[in-house]
């Protein structure tokens, strides 16, 4: 039985599968127009862009991004000085003369509503893994990708890849638990969730929705009153049903999830001691226990706990 690839670090940037020089030409943000103007100061890339008629270009399957909206500068620019930065694209299985799309189908519409004939483009042979992770790694690094379009992106790579949060997180450049919360987006309502890609809330408003009754109501509310992500949290604390001892009950029930376990199962390789890990639903607050059995226990925990 064959193990699934092992991620590829892109945080950095697309040179994990590209040359240097053609990373920068294909994912070089936009408002860095005095580099494109004078490309003698920098060094040839290895490979020119080639140069395709609009038509044998067509929108990618692993495309992380839902919405295009805001275009009308990039289609001013496009008119203007042309399109600067090639579109990554490879190669469609069975069509002559067709490529899909991997990084840069917002260009590629400025493009087309700019009434552009023929774009410039790197073409690279790769599999689905690959393009999901370079489309995140690219929307990423210009910053313009929703919060839940990124939850949307990690999922498939949970899914379709096998990959674990840990795996997410080597790839994309962020950290394990900014990955984790960022799923934690999808299991709101999608009501909330259109909010949040219409950045009426911010991806911490969000979070402290979750578990709280009725969170369409409280996000409406919130975007009403401006209320910030401490103030839900606050207010998600009030709106939870108490259980004995006045605590809220934790949200989802009294199961847990599989990242839940294997974090509880990680604490305990670690320290040698019985875990309990519980998310309180106020917002990312967790409650974690340790079953201590004695005083010399208690003294190695902190010990590991305090080590410099």
């Amino acid at each position: 039985m064959s193990l699934p690839p092992k991620p590829r670090g892109l945080g950095r940037g697309l040179s994990a599968l590209l040359g240097d020089d053609e990373v920068a030409a294909t994912v070089a943000p936009p408002s860095a127009p005095a580099e494109a103007a004078a490309p003698a100061a920098r060094p040839s890339p290895v490979r020119a862009p080639l140069t395709l008629p609009i038509g044998q270009l067509k929108a990618g399957r692993m495309q992380p991004r839902t919405t295009f909206e805001d275009m009308d500068a990039l289609v001013d620019s496009v008119k203007e000085f042309g399109l600067l930065q090639p579109i990554l694209v490879r190669p469609v299985a069975g069509q002559i003369e067709s490529y899909e799309i991997v990084a840069g189908e917002r260009r590629w519409r400025a493009a087309q509503k700019a009434q552009l004939h023929e774009v410039p483009v790197v073409v690279r042979t790769m599999g689905d893994q690959d393009a999901l992770q370079l489309g995140l790694v690219e929307n990423l690094q210009r910053a313009d990708l929703t919060p839940i379009d990124e939850a949307l992106g990690y999922r498939r790579l949970s899914d379709d890849f096998a990959q674990t949060q840990e795996d997410i997180a080597k790839t994309v450049g962020k950290s394990r638990p900014h990955v984790a919360n960022t799923l934690r987006l999808l299991e709101l309502p999608g009501a909330v969730q259109e909010m949040v890609r219409r950045a009426e809330l911010s991806a911490g408003q969000a979070r402290a929705l979750i578990g709280v009754p009725d969170p369409l109501v409280v996000a409406q509310r919130a975007f009403d009153e401006k209320l910030s992500a401490r103030d839900l949290e606050r207010l998600g604390g009030e709106l939870k049903p108490k259980v004995k001892g006045g605590r809220p009950k934790p949200a989802g029930g009294t199961s847990k999830s599989a990242d839940t376990k294997a974090l509880e199962k990680r604490i305990e390789e670690a320290l040698g001691l019985k875990a309990d890990l519980k998310l309180r639903g106020l917002g990312e607050q967790s409650l974690l226990t340790l079953e201590i059995r004695d005083f010399d226990q208690l003294d190695t925990v902190v010990e590991r706990l305090t080590r410099r």
